[in-house]
């Protein structure tokens, strides 16, 4: 190999520190000049090489003129040649352009080695203690304390690994409870503190120290699994990293300081030389491992909000608070889109450049968020919203990485970096940050959210969060922190053993666990769990205390949120009976809400036009004396254009085939089935079907109605859980474009499953338009009643919208939040109106101010009325309305009665048929069901029933299906007091097939009771149906005479 002129001259940098006794100019000097003393034999060989070389040299050019003279020998045209000469110059060209980056490689190569020794040689001095730096410190003095107790730090490590850890790693897996540590040696190099940074204190109760620590040890612990035969262990670690030291709390007693808390802000570098790690991970129960899996733990252990807490006082108050203090805030996090992003795809390698398939990593601590890939995109755009817990301002930074996403290795496209402490001090920071490592940027907006002590903004922040488009959960309204502590007597376990209890804390599909205690039924965690909460008024808290084989249940406990909201500071910190255990069995808890509020100058709640402190209609201008005249008192509201045009989407969950069975029974010998359920989530709202207990092929039959827009690019995901006591198992899941059943109106179809090997999912999708008339409503309801399941709430008929614009001469509120007016507008009004639409201005009950609003209503008339069932009925639009109206404060409420719509057709539309007999009659809905081969009834009312005494009779319906005349065919309505024109409205079902109920006969029976005291029934009249005679398809509603009966006892 040739060597460059300087190359033997100078030394190298890890051969500086022996320089006085080894110089560094001779050695390579005798590689590179020959020695002139020694002049003759040396000579002979080197011409003889020089000579070789010229031949070689001749015959390769005499090589290149062969294929000239083999194609004039062969007649070939000198075109051959010259693409001959193309080919070799181009692979000559392609050749040397290789040859030189493996030089600039080998180059930079040897560059980095050179530095990297030149700053290990300059770590190795000790700069003098008067070098500092602005706001770090060097503590030189520390280090010599810490090299002194490096020994003896040794030797407790060794009896706490000994006496704490190896039994805690003993009990935690049967497959070890023959490990054991057989070597703990930390050492001859102690962890050096490179500096030290002291913060002002959050508190005056505590103050803050930043550590930069830096050890590279030659530790050496070894442990051994002898049931396997097994050696593993540690020899040598590296650690790098800024790690937090908080003394509180300060004391006027010794020893001052009460508590010593340690943590790493961000994840420090870690790298640990394993030996035997191949071994230990062969063995079963740890074969899920990796290397890399056990770094992260390692690691994520250290960082927060995980802190390592040592009392230096007896009975120090709140350690669990210390150990797991409160967020200081929660950051939300808008990830909006990225532009001008590198494209790393490409195709025929490498000769047609692509795009990119880019994909964000959100992180901030141990908390990570990661985005969905858009494909073959260099400017995304994701719209997603993460909330994540800040604990130390200053300190914590937000990371956002971008990559690429790709078969094999994803590709790196730039990461940015902010200090959460510049949101804290904006509020609302919104902006393009580029990214570093690639180009581009990332449109991001972090908005910080302070946590209140207080219920009173709850629902002022509810209401915002209904506005925020968020992805893909819904936006967080408040947080509560779990302080779990101890529990006492406990149920033990079979043949009076102590159980080894650990804790599931659960709210809706978020569940956490608390860390095991070996062998006692009076166990202490001292463990801190943290939850979002979207609406804590109707959230519980789901508390299963368990063994640590999750098989057996040792208490259970079900909180509802709504207790802290009244509870002082939001908090309870208390004992809790458990059910489910023994008698004296408790759990003791803290457990502490904040309301989560965005108080920001640029962020407003959203105000109607005649919110306090808008101008109205006639109020003054402010500019006073203006000719300019005030304009005309509005008639009717001026709503946009999408008021009104919402459709309802009714999804019917219907059954599904071929589920793949999760169960398992005697640690998975006996393969069992699954308990499905069905999840769905679209517009925000999430619905969730009844479980089907040991089933793979369940049939639900369940109808959803949620209130959807045209907005593109919505889709219904569905989502199938097999129910467990503990984490639900995944079953599969499947989207439908919401564009495709608005477009067609109607779509039935089977939906594979993804993500699982086998199983799909029978659907049906209608789209309900809302028709302004009325002519169809007898008929909707009609329909709806036939259809109606026994598991779902009543079916929505019709849809309102309200639109709320302004309001005039309110009172002025004095002292105190009462509400200014409200407004109660029958839905019969509505029926009665034009187009079912009301817009005018509306006087208030109290008859102080009125309202302009315009109230519509929509009839749902279903195309495809064969099945479709369960839903939220008039709720939604009743709360819509109640909602529209809070967004200014409470002015007027407008409360409307879904019944109200049944009530009026029911008084209004008196039948035009053949007078009452002198029983009187009864009204009947009978129809059979194909779709779920069940006979239904519906009894709807009586009229001019026959009065016998001096009061009115108190009416009830008696249906029984002969010729059985068991209680299980026996159906019986409601009782109505002291009436002759009762309204029951009530459905009844048989289970039967079509053949088997056109053989029987239903006998309806009108009673009342005698009186008070006695058994005996009053029979008011009967009629029976001969149900082969009456055509069940059709299901219409009809009048029946009653008819006399001798047995009037009969019951």
């Amino acid at each position: 190999m040739e060597h460059s002129p300087g190359e033997g001259s100078n030394p190298s940098p890890t051969d500086q520190p022996s320089a006085p006794s080894d110089p560094p100019d001779q050695s390579p000097a005798a590689h590179t000049k020959p020695d002139p003393g020694s002049a003759g034999p040396p000579a002979s060989p080197g011409a003889a090489g020089e000579a070789l070389a010229v031949l070689i040299s001749f015959g390769r050019r005499l090589l290149v003129l062969v294929p000239v003279y083999l194609a004039g020998a062969a007649g070939l045209s000198v075109g051959f040649v010259l693409f001959g000469l193309a080919l070799y110059l181009g692979w000559r060209r392609v050749r040397d352009e290789k040859e030189r980056s493996l030089r600039a490689a080998r180059q930079l190569l040897d560059n980095e080695e050179r530095l990297t020794a030149e700053t290990l040689y300059m770590s190795h001095r000790e700069l003098p203690a008067w070098v500092s730096f602005p706001d770090v410190e060097k503590a030189e003095w520390l280090n010599k304390i810490v090299a002194q107790v490096w020994p003896f730090l040794g030797q407790y490590m060794e009896k706490l690994l000994a006496e704490t850890v190896a039994p805690a790693v003993r009990g935690s897996n049967p497959h070890l409870q023959t490990f054991t540590f057989t070597r703990v040696e930390l050492g001859e190099k102690p962890l050096r503190i490179i500096g030290v940074k002291v913060h002002p204190g959050q508190k005056k109760e505590q103050i803050l120290l930043d550590l930069n620590i830096s050890y590279v040890g030659d530790l050496q612990i070894d442990v051994e699994v002898k049931k396997y035969f097994c050696k593993a262990g540690v020899k040598g670690m590296q650690l790098h990293g800024i790690l937090r030291v908080i003394l509180e709390p300060l004391m006027g007693d010794l020893p001052i300081v009460g508590a010593v808390s340690m943590f790493f802000i961000r994840r420090p570098t870690l790298d640990i030389n394993w030996t035997g790690m191949t071994n230990l991970l062969d063995i079963p129960g740890l074969s899920s491992l990796s290397d890399t899996m056990i770094m992260d733990s390692i690691a994520a252990f250290l960082v927060l909000p995980n802190r390592l807490l040592v009392p230096l006082v007896p009975d120090l108050q709140d350690v669990a608070q210390l150990r797991s203090p409160l967020p200081r805030g929660i950051v939300r996090v808008h990830l909006l889109a990225a532009r001008g992003l590198s494209s790393k795809d490409k195709y025929v390698k490498g000769l047609i450049e692509g795009k990119s398939d880019p994909y964000a990593l959100v992180r901030l601590g141990t908390q990570t968020f990661c985005s969905r890939v858009i494909d073959e995109e260099l400017n995304p755009q994701w719209g997603e919203t993460y909330e994540v817990m800040v604990h130390e301002v200053p300190g914590q930074e937000i990371e956002v990485e971008v990559f690429d996403k790709d078969p094999d290795k994803d590709d790196f496209l730039g990461r940015m970096k902010l200090d959460v402490g510049k949101v804290l001090q904006a509020g609302v920071l919104d902006d393009w940050f580029p990214l570093q490592g690639g180009q581009g940027q990332v449109h991001l907006r972090l908005e910080w959210l302070s946590l209140l002590p207080g219920a009173e903004k709850l629902e002022q922040v509810l209401q915002w969060n209904r506005g925020v488009s968020s992805r893909p959960e819904p936006p967080s309204a408040a947080i509560l922190v779990v302080y779990l502590d101890r529990a006492q007597d406990l149920p033990l376990k079979k043949g009076n053993k102590e159980p080894n209890p650990m804790v599931q804390l659960s709210i809706q599909d978020v569940t956490q666990e608390s860390k095991a205690v070996y062998s006692t039924n009076s166990p202490v965690w001292e463990e801190a769990f943290r939850f979002f909460l979207q609406d804590p008024r109707s959230q519980e808290l789901d508390v299963q205390v368990k063994d640590d084989s999750r098989a057996l249940t040792l208490g259970t406990l079900t909180l509802p949120l709504a207790r802290l909201l009244t509870a002082p500071d939001l908090t309870l910190d208390q004992w809790f009976q458990l059910s489910s255990s023994g008698l004296n069995s408790r759990l003791y808890m803290k457990l502490v809400m904040r309301i989560l509020y965005l108080d920001s100058s640029e962020i407003c709640f959203p105000a109607g036009p005649g919110a306090p402190g808008a101008l109205g209609p006639d109020s003054e201008s402010p500019q006073t004396g203006s000719s300019v005249d005030a304009p005309p008192r509005p008639c009717h509201t001026t709503p946009d254009s999408h008021f009104g045009t919402e459709n309802v989407l009714r999804i019917h969950v219907l059954e599904a085939q071929d589920l793949i069975a999760k169960d398992r029974f005697l640690g998975g010998l006996v393969k069992g089935k699954s308990d499905p359920y069905v999840k769905l989530k679209l517009a925000g709202r999430t619905f969730r079907s009844r479980v089907v207990r040991e089933d793979l092929n369940p049939r639900w039959n369940e109808v959803f109605e949620v209130i959807v827009t045209s907005i593109p690019g919505q889709e219904l995901d569905v989502e199938v859980f097999d129910k467990d006591l503990d984490k639900d198992d995944f079953l599969g899941r499947c989207k439908v474009s919401l564009a495709t059943v608005l477009n067609s109106g109607f779509l039935d179809e089977w939906l594979a499953l993804e993500d699982v090997p086998s199983g799909r999912l029978h659907l049906r999708l209608e789209r309900l338009t809302p028709r302004p008339t009325a002519a169809e409503l007898e008929e909707v309801l009609q329909v709806n009643s036939l259809i109606q399941t026994q598991k779902s709430a009543e079916l929505a008929a019709a849809l309102l919208s309200v639109y709320l614009e302004r309001a005039e001469d309110l009172p002025v509120r004095g002292e105190g939040t009462g509400a200014l007016g409200s407004l109660s507008l029958a839905l019969s009004e509505l029926l009665a109106a034009d187009h079912l639409c009301l817009d005018r201005w509306f006087t208030l009950n109290n008859g102080q101010g009125q309202v302009l609003l315009r109230a519509q209503l929509g009839i749902l008339v279903s195309q495809h009325s064969g099945v479709e069932a369960h839903s939220h009925s008039y709720s939604p639009s009743s709360s819509s309305l109640s909602e529209e109206v809070e967004l200014w404060g409470g002015l007027p409420h407008i409360t409307a009665s879904a019944p109200e719509l049944r009530q009026r057709l029911t008084h209004s539309d008196s039948p035009s048929e053949a007078p009452a007999g002198p029983l009187g009659q009864v009204k009947l809905t009978v129809w059979y069901y194909s779709e779920e081969r069940k006979l239904v009834s519906i009894v709807h009312s009586c009229r001019a029933l026959r009065q016998n005494g001096r009061d009115p009779p108190d009416p009830y319906v008696s249906l029984l299906l002969l010729p059985d005349k068991n209680r299980g065919t026996k159906r019986k309505t409601s009782q109505k007091k002291r009436t002759l024109n009762p309204e029951f409205n009530e459905r009844f079902e048989w289970e039967l097939p079509l053949d088997e109920a056109l053989k029987r006969k239903l006998d309806v029976s009108v009673k009342s009771n005698s009186s008070f005291m006695s058994r005996e029934r009053e029979l008011l009249g009967k009629v029976q149906l001969d149900l082969a005679e009456i055509d069940l398809s059709q299901g219409a509603a009809r009048w029946y005479d009653l008819m006399d009966d001798k047995d009037k006892g009969s019951s």
